[in-house]
C-alpha cells in the first residue's frame, strides 16, 4: 500500500517522518499526473502546491480551522489529503468537482472559483469567529499571485489590517503565473523578490555555513530559519509592499521545502494576528512536460498521454475561440483604432494572436474585469475601440462598470464573451448562463449571438463598427460545428433558415441553438405542424421583423442557452405585447438554478432542452394538452422586405 492510500484525513499526516512526507509528496504528484491525464483538469497549479498543502494540513486542523482556496482549481491536493482519492470521474457527472464543493466534504468552505475573493471570505469568517468567542480557530486563505491583480483582494486587505486581533493567515502562492505569466506592477515587484540576488545569496550562503557544522549546525539553522527569513526580508526590502498595511510578513519561503513551509506556518499560527506568508512555488513542479509548456504550464488540460504530456484529443475541428482570434487579427489590420483587452486570459480568449501581430494594442489588465470595463470606456473616449474578451461567467463581475461607465457614457466598447451557455465539467461558477439576462437590462446595449463561424466573423465586424453604445458578442465553448445558411435575410438583419407552407410555429433560435431549432422543425413536420425557423443574429434589441413574423404565427418558441428568467424569450414576449401582438409565447432555456458539473449533452438532456423533447412539448401545445394552448390558424405570414 502506498503512503497516499493510508491518508484518510489530515490527522494521518501527523505521524509521518520528514522522509515519509517527501515520499508522500512524490506519490501525490504521480497520482495527479496519472489521474488528471485520464479525465482532464487543472494539472499544473496542483503540481505546484503539493508541499504547501501538506504543510497546511499538518499545522492547522481542518475543518475547525477554515481553509479557503483562491482560486479553487488548486485544491486537488487538499481533496486527496481530506479522504477524496477517487479521481476516476473527476469533473464528470457524479464524480469529484474540479473545485471545492461543500456537498463533498466538510473541509470545503468556498465553492466559487472566481478569483480574488478569498480574502473577503477570510475577513468575514475570521470576524465571525471573533464575534462568537471562537478565538482559537484560524482562517487560512491561499491566494495565487495572479489573484493579487484583482481589486477585491486589496479592498479586503484594507479591512483585515484595520483589525489586527484575528487569527488569519494569508498564504501568497507566488509562482509568477495565473494562466500565463502574471502581469502588472504587483507581478514585477514579486518577480524582483523571487530573483533578487541579495536574498538568494544570503539564503544560500547562510545555509551552506550552517551545513559545514554538520548535524548540530543544521539543527541550529532550522531553529533560526524563521528569524533569518525575517532578517533577509528586511535586508532585501521585501517588506516594502506590505509595510504600510500594518500586517506581519514572513517570507519569501521556498514553497517546495516541507520543513521550511511547516516552520513558517507554525510561526504565523503562533503570532495571534493577521500574517502574510509569501511562498515561492513552481507551477507544474515535478512533471517535465508541464514545466516545458511555455503557454500555461498545463494550467488546464484535456486527456493527455501521462508519459509525454501530448494531447489525446484527435479533433481537428475549429473552435469558436480560434475563429474569433483569427478575425480579430484581420480586423485589427484594417482598423488601427481596435484595441484588445483581456483579464489574465490572453490565450484562453484568443487575443494572443492579435498580441503577436500588434503587441502594443493588446492589454492584459490581470484578474480585474471591473477595471477592464471602465478602462475600455476611457479608451473609447480617447478615440479607440476596445474589444474586451472574457469568459461569459466573468462579465457578471463587471456589470456595474458596463452599466454606469460604458453604457451611461455611450461608449463604443465591444464585449466578447467566450464559454457562453452551458460549459460542462467546470460546474456552477463557470457556466456562462447569466449574461443574456443580466446585460439586456443595460440601456442602449446590443447583443449578438452567432450561430456559426461565418456569422461570428460577420457580427464581430458589425459590433466593432458601433461607436456610440456597448455591443456584446457571445459564443459557446468547443468547436463551431456545422454552418447553416439562410434562405433569406430581412431588411433588419434577421436570417430566415426554414419556412413551411403553414405558419404554425415560429422558432426563434439564439446563436448555436439554430441547429436544434432546425431538428425540431423536422420533427414537427412529421406531425403536420409547419415551422418557420429564424436566427435574429442580434437578439437585443429585438428586431422589428421578429415582431411581424410572430404576428403571423400561432405560437412563438424561443430557444436559448441562457437562463429563461429574464432571458431573450421574455424580452420577445414583452415586445410583442407592446406591439399589440397576442401570439402565445413559450420561452425555453436554462433554469434559474446552479447547474452541477456534467457534460453539455447530459445537462441539456436533464433540463429537457433537446430536439425530441422540445418537439414533443410543442406538439402537446397544439393538441391542447400543454399550456399555452395554441389558437386557430391566422392569416398568412406578412411579406418582409428582403435585402
Amino acid at each position: 500500500m502506498s503512503l497516499l492510500e493510508t491518508i484518510k484525513g489530515p490527522r494521518d499526516l501527523d505521524a509521518l517522518s520528514k522522509d515519509q512526507l517527501v515520499q508522500l509528496a512524490a506519490e501525490i504528484r504521480e497520482f495527479l499526473v496519472q489521474n488528471v491525464a485520464k479525465t482532464g483538469g487543472h494539472l499544473g497549479p496542483n503540481l505546484g502546491v503539493v508541499e504547501m498543502t501538506i504543510a497546511m494540513h499538518r499545522v492547522f486542523d481542518s475543518p475547525r480551522d477554515a481553509m479557503v482556496f483562491d482560486t479553487g482549481h488548486q485544491s486537488y491536493v487538499h481533496k486527496l489529503l481530506t479522504g477524496r482519492q477517487d479521481f476516476s470521474t473527476l469533473r464528470q457527472r457524479g464524480g469529484l468537482a474540479g473545485y471545492p464543493q461543500r456537498s463533498e466534504s466538510e473541509h470545503d468552505i468556498v465553492e466559487s472559483s472566481h478569483a480574488s475573493s478569498s480574502l473577503s471570505w477570510a475577513d468575514g469568517i475570521s470576524r465571525a469567529f471573533s464575534m462568537t468567542g471562537q478565538r482559537d480557530r484560524h482562517v487560512i486563505a491561499v491566494v495565487g499571485d495572479g489573484a493579487l491583480t484583482g481589486g477585491m483582494t486589496w479592498e479586503a486587505l484594507n479591512n483585515i489590517t484595520d483589525d489586527n486581533a484575528r487569527r488569519l493567515i494569508i498564504i501568497v502562492n507566488d509562482n509568477g503565473r495565473s494562466y500565463a505569466p502574471t502581469i502588472g506592477g504587483m507581478a514585477r515587484f514579486l518577480n524582483t523578490v523571487r530573483t533578487r540576488r541579495s536574498y538568494r545569496n544570503l539564503y544560500i550562503s547562510s545555509r551552506r555555513a550552517f551545513d559545514k557544522l554538520g548535524g548540530p549546525g543544521r539543527a541550529v539553522y532550522r531553529g533560526v530559519r524563521g528569524g533569518l527569513h525575517g532578517f533577509l526580508s528586511r535586508f532585501s526590502n521585501n517588506e516594502a509592499l506590505y509595510s504600510n498595511l500594518d500586517i506581519k510578513y514572513i517570507g519569501p519561503i521556498h514553497g517546495h521545502d516541507l520543513v521550511a513551509m511547516e516552520e513558517a506556518l507554525r510561526q504565523a499560527k503562533g503570532y495571534g494576528a493577521p500574517v502574510i506568508v509569501h511562498t515561492i512555488t513552481d507551477k507544474g513542479r515535478g512533471y517535465e512536460p508541464a514545466r516545458q509548456d511555455a503557454a500555461d504550464q498545463f494550467h488546464a488540460v484535456g486527456q493527455i498521454d501521462p508519459e509525454t504530456g501530448s494531447s489525446l484529443d484527435s479533433s481537428s475541428a475549429q473552435s469558436w475561440t480560434s475563429v474569433f482570434a483569427d478575425e480579430m487579427v484581420q480586423l485589427a489590420a484594417r482598423n488601427d483604432k481596435l484595441v484588445g483587452i483581456t483579464a489574465a486570459m490572453l490565450r484562453p480568449t484568443g487575443l494572443h494572436r492579435m498580441a503577436e501581430r500588434f503587441p502594443e494594442r493588446v492589454l492584459d489588465v490581470g484578474i480585474a474585469e471591473q477595471h477592464a470595463a471602465t478602462s475600455a470606456a476611457g479608451l473609447a473616449f480617447g478615440g479607440m475601440h476596445p474589444v474586451v474578451a472574457v469568459y461569459a461567467t466573468f462579465i457578471n463581475r463587471a456589470f456595474d462598470q458596463v452599466l454606469m461607465d460604458v453604457a451611461l457614457h455611450k461608449a463604443g466598447v465591444t464585449f466578447v464573451l467566450d464559454r457562453a451557455g452551458v460549459t460542462g465539467p467546470d460546474g456552477p461558477s463557470h457556466h456562462g448562463m447569466w449574461d443574456l439576462a443580466i446585460l439586456q437590462v443595460v440601456p442602449g446595449i446590443r447583443l449578438a449571438a452567432p450561430r456559426d463561424a461565418t456569422r461570428l466573423r460577420e457580427e464581430l465586424a458589425e459590433a466593432v463598427a458601433v461607436d456610440n453604445a456597448p455591443t456584446v458578442l457571445r459564443f459557446p465553448k468547443g468547436s463551431v460545428g456545422v454552418e447553416f445558411d439562410a434562405i433569406r435575410r430581412t431588411d433588419d438583419g434577421v436570417d430566415v433558415l426554414r419556412e413551411s407552407a403553414t405558419s404554425d410555429v415560429l422558432l426563434v433560435a439564439v446563436g448555436p441553438l439554430a441547429g436544434m431549432a432546425l431538428e425540431v422543425a423536422d420533427l414537427l413536420a412529421l406531425q403536420g405542424i409547419g415551422s418557420t425557423v429564424i436566427d435574429p443574429r442580434w437578439v437585443v434589441p429585438v428586431p422589428h421583423s421578429v415582431i411581424e413574423l410572430s404576428r403571423g404565427h400561432r405560437l412563438v418558441v424561443s430557444l436559448e442557452d441562457g437562463i429563461k428568467v429574464g432571458g431573450i424569450g421574455t424580452r420577445i414576449r414583452q415586445d410583442l405585447r407592446e406591439a399589440g401582438v397576442d401570439t402565445a409565447v413559450t420561452e425555453l432555456g436554462l433554469p434559474d438554478e446552479f447547474i452541477d458539473h456534467a457534460t453539455r449533452a447530459q445537462i441539456m438532456q436533464d433540463i429537457g432542452l433537446t430536439a425530441p423533447q422540445v418537439a414533443e412539448d410543442i406538439a402537446a401545445m397544439f393538441a391542447g394538452s400543454k399550456v399555452p394552448h395554441v389558437g386557430p390558424p391566422t392569416a398568412a405570414i406578412p411579406q418582409i422586405r428582403v435585402e
